[in-house]
């Protein structure tokens, strides 16, 4: 998706921003579906990522960031023998979701991080358009 003006950087911002977003939004489900229980493979819970992609400005030469898409994992659920278990199958298994919480922390820490960069890039750039409308 081209824009028909060239990339300002408030463009830029709100773009990485709004990747950020979407990133530790998919970080944050995927943490409230760890460890949910399912009564088959196929029903099982898969973590959600982000696919992004690069819109480059050619006039400019400056490049940014799109969300194409966010996809489920193909990442197999964990089987745990559970006959007790309302959800169990006719064998007494049940699908546990392959959410390692750990790396969904990093996930949504790194998204953190990287929104708040933008954030204080964007302060910056601010307070050096007021310095330089008081210089005229």
């Amino acid at each position: 998706m081209t824009m028909d003006r060239p990339y300002t950087v408030f463009d830029i911002a709100q773009r990485g921003m709004s990747a950020q977003m979407v990133r530790m939004n998919a970080a944050a489900s995927n943490l409230a579906n760890a460890g949910t229980v399912a009564a088959s493979e196929q029903e099982a819970y898969r973590p959600l990522r982000p696919v992004f992609a690069q819109d480059l400005d050619k006039a400019t030469g400056l490049s940014t960031v799109n969300v194409r898409e966010v996809v489920r994992e193909n990442t197999a659920p964990t089987q745990r023998y559970d006959p007790g278990h309302p959800l169990a199958d006719a064998n007494g298994n049940v699908w546990i979701s392959p959410v390692d919480e750990n790396a969904e922390m990093v996930e949504m820490l790194e998204g953190s991080r990287q929104y708040q960069n933008i954030v204080e890039a964007l302060t910056t750039t601010k307070q050096l358009m007021l310095d330089t409308l008081r210089l005229k």
